[in-house]
């Protein structure tokens, strides 16, 4: 199977999660990068910050359309995460690929456990606590930087575990902090563009773009939790694979 085919139907995944679970997009992006199109870690957790982050500022502004975008909670957790996100976006490129690789996916797999477990369904109408949204926006910040994530499958459990939202607006206000961070922690990455393939990488944008679209409408019709319970699954298997994975290199 040609790269391009591979990239289209990786980027359509890509595009699902993050349109229907406002997450998840660089914790599947990255994997399907390494194993399926070559990339080396580094240039993976780069492409995919870059992939993610544009899809994510395009489904943003359907989201918002919506009314499901908390404007102020969600930059408030963003900008906590920008400084922590510029580090760890420096400190990537100096760790070894079978690090790198092993602390993805230990991270993918507590936040497929984070997933499972119940959770509040109802919102606080409190206000929210600058210190919380803060200290939560910063850890989140620095996992995107070293780890080239987005972080929407680790905010929104945050936004409706911390801050109290609903799961349809946490999953929107998601995809304004993966926007803000993925170009936080892109800005410390420059010098790891030189081996990204711009022809792999514009399909699969433009598929997880499109994926995107359709997500939005999947998450009208089934509810979050089903949509979470699905994706939590497929990521634990992900993580299982990439630990193995980092451990026999």
């Amino acid at each position: 199977m040609s790269a391009v085919i591979l990239a289209l139907l990786a980027g359509a995944v890509v595009g699902l999660s993050l349109g229907a679970l406002g997450g998840g997009g660089s914790v599947l992006a990255v994997p399907a990068l390494i194993y399926l199109l070559g990339f080396t870690p580094v240039a993976a957790t780069t492409a995919g910050l870059v992939i993610v982050g544009v899809t994510s500022a395009t489904a943003l502004s359907a989201h918002a359309r919506d009314g499901h975008v908390r404007w102020r909670t969600g930059l408030l957790f963003a900008a906590a995460g920008i400084g922590p996100a510029l580090l760890g976006g420096a400190l990537a490129g100096r760790l070894p690929a079978p690090v790198l690789t092993a602390a993805f996916a230990v991270v993918a797999a507590a936040a497929s456990a984070r997933m499972l477990r119940p959770r509040r369904r109802t919102e606080s109408t409190a206000p929210v606590r600058p210190g919380r949204a803060a200290a939560a926006g910063a850890g989140l910040g620095a996992l995107t930087g070293v780890l080239g994530v987005g972080g929407g499958f680790l905010a929104v459990p945050a936004l409706v575990d911390v801050l109290g939202l609903r799961m349809r607006a946490a999953v929107g206000t998601s995809l304004l902090v993966i926007t803000v961070n993925s170009l936080a922690a892109l800005a410390m990455r420059a010098g790891t563009a030189d081996g990204l393939d711009g022809a792999v990488m514009g399909p699969f944008a433009g598929a997880a773009i499109l994926g995107a679209w359709d997500g939005r409408r999947l998450s009208a019709r089934l509810s979050g939790r089903t949509l979470q319970r699905a994706f939590a699954f497929a990521l634990l298997a992900v993580a299982g694979f990439m630990l193995v994975d980092a451990v026999v290199r």
